[in-house]
């Protein structure tokens, strides 16, 4: 049995409005799916927080751009075309396999959302209900306290991108009114309403209901300061007001303020591989683009671990290797994705870092894998973690090396220690030990402490951004090696690095 999507209207913002039945089909489903920017944050998912429980499977619909251009050969609607596609390939994957699954979508799921795009594409095949929402025009007419129409008035809701021409002709035609999508289209509404001699009587509403709520009359807005999630109003002429307030006489409104799945390919067939770096630990640390391309992925490929910090989607298929096994894993990568799969290798911090993305273009560059696509998305350093806890100990020339002699000799380590000691880099050390290898950090200290006063700052980082994180601050001289273990990051200071009280930090100028 198939499961059933549900196009669920979460309303216009504030989670109280809500309607019971779409927080109970939130509780109930096993799948979310929500759409959000290339920032990654989804309004539609906060204010359906509070509705959802642990353990439900979370699509993220990340959207290939908003208002940007693009070299897809068929412009702007053929990507978005594209995306929604693929889109609808990842949410049939779940019905087939009997899941339910609740798009998201803000206001109400038909009026101008994306929800409405799925539904052309999965509504003939699977069972469907839409859900209704209030809509932002409702949320904004109540929050103005003003009544949109009255007896035998007239609402025209327009979109703001309409040409300049249009819009003032509609305004001038109609009644009452609702200008959406505003953002980078208000001067052109603003000028429309002035054109149609409405300025005067236009409210700018922005975020209604929310915390964030703003109102304001329109002609006396900063376009700078106008974001997507806005709106102006005409509203009803028929009741009157006051001109300094809402309908009261108040004086305006202030900020309110291992789990295996069916497995699916791209929408286009094609399949490919993206090396994604996951931060040191935890998502708040997992970039936009890196969320982007987990959530698109048909098949995760990585060390064991790594793959474990993927939250489990059982759309997904999960190939979890041993941490000596690199080059196998990158051709077992590849020959997923020449089958079609859109594969992602996932790697701790950054995967061109002592990671992944290097094994894989070396793998790729066998004949056999010239046209399977491959992409590398940066991730945040454990270096950079480390030292942002730290202070700014990277905040002058800097060198990182890896004190691993597993896939070099210990003569070039050393000799590479030996030479950013001479040239007063800061160094960020990984690797520095394990459980069959406790002699390097001695070692590396001794080399350094040739070139190192015994004072040098040093910072040990562990489990940075994880559940057992620690920091220390200590010096080159007093470095005790049974303090370092195979979670543990080094930084050791050049000549110029201080720690205070308040921070270790390297200063930008360089003495002489």
């Amino acid at each position: 049995m198939t499961g059933r999507l549900y196009g669920v209207g979460l309303g216009p913002g504030d989670p109280e409005l809500v309607t019971v039945k779409a927080a109970r089909l939130i509780g109930e489903a096993g799948v979310i799916a929500y759409h959000a920017a290339r920032h990654g944050r989804s309004i539609a998912r906060s204010i359906a927080l509070p509705y959802m429980r642990e353990g439900q499977v979370e699509e993220l619909l990340l959207y290939p751009l908003t208002t940007e251009s693009t070299d897809h050969p068929g412009g702007y609607q053929g990507a978005l075309d594209d995306f929604y596609a693929d889109c609808a390939v990842r949410l049939a994957a779940h019905l087939d396999a009997g899941r339910d699954v609740v798009v998201l979508c803000e206001g109400d799921p038909l009026f101008y959302g994306s929800y409405m795009h799925l539904h052309k594409r999965l509504a003939h095949a699977y069972e469907t209900e839409v859900v209704p929402g209030v809509t932002s025009v409702s949320g904004a007419a109540a929050v103005l306290g003003r009544p949109l129409v009255e007896r035998d008035e007239t609402l025209t809701v327009l979109p703001g991108t309409l040409p300049a021409d249009v819009l003032a002709e509609k305004l001038r035609n109609t009644d009452s009114a609702a200008v959406l999508k505003l953002g980078r289209t208000f001067e052109k509404v603003r000028d429309a309403l002035a054109e149609a001699g409405r300025l005067d009587d236009a409210w700018y509403v922005e975020r209604a209901t929310t915390t964030a709520q703003r109102i304001a009359p329109l002609k006396d807005v900063d376009p700078g300061d106008v974001p997507y999630f806005s709106l102006a109003l005409l509203p009803s002429a028929a009741g009157g007001r006051n001109d300094t307030g809402t309908a009261d006489g108040s004086r305006g409104v202030q900020p309110v303020a291992d789990p295996v799945g069916a497995a699916s390919t791209r929408a286009d067939g094609q399949g490919e591989v993206v090396v994604v770096g996951l931060g040191p630990a935890g998502r708040p640390w997992l970039t936009p683009e890196a969320q982007e391309a987990l959530a698109a992925a048909t098949d995760l490929v990585g060390y064991g671990p790594y793959v474990d910090r993927v939250p489990p989607n059982p759309r997904q298929h999960r190939h979890r290797t041993d941490n000596r096994v690199e080059a196998e894993r990158a051709r077992h990568a590849l020959e997923l994705a020449r089958g079609g799969a859109r594969v992602a290798v996932v790697s701790s911090g950054d995967p061109g870092v002592f990671a992944m993305a290097s094994a894989v273009l070396e793998a790729a560059d066998d004949p056999a894998y010239t046209d399977v696509p491959v992409r590398i998305v940066p991730g945040l350093t454990a270096a950079q973690a480390v030292a942002a806890r730290a202070g700014a100990p990277l905040g002058h020339d800097y060198c990182v090396l890896s004190l691993s002699d597993l896939l070099k000799p210990w003569e070039v380590v050393a000799e590479r220690i030996s030479a950013a000691a001479r040239a007063d880099l800061v160094l960020a050390i990984y690797n520095p030990a394990s459980r069959s290898r406790t002699w390097q950090v001695s070692a590396a200290r001794d080399l350094l402490l040739e070139h190192r006063a015994p004072d040098t700052p040093v910072v040990i980082g562990r489990d940075v951004g994880g559940a057992h994180e620690s920091v220390t601050v200590t010096t080159l001289g007093e470095l005790d090696p049974a303090q370092v273990d195979m979670r543990c990051l080094l930084i050791v200071g050049s000549s110029t690095t201080r720690a205070t009280a308040r921070a270790v930090y390297t200063p930008r100028r360089y003495p002489g």
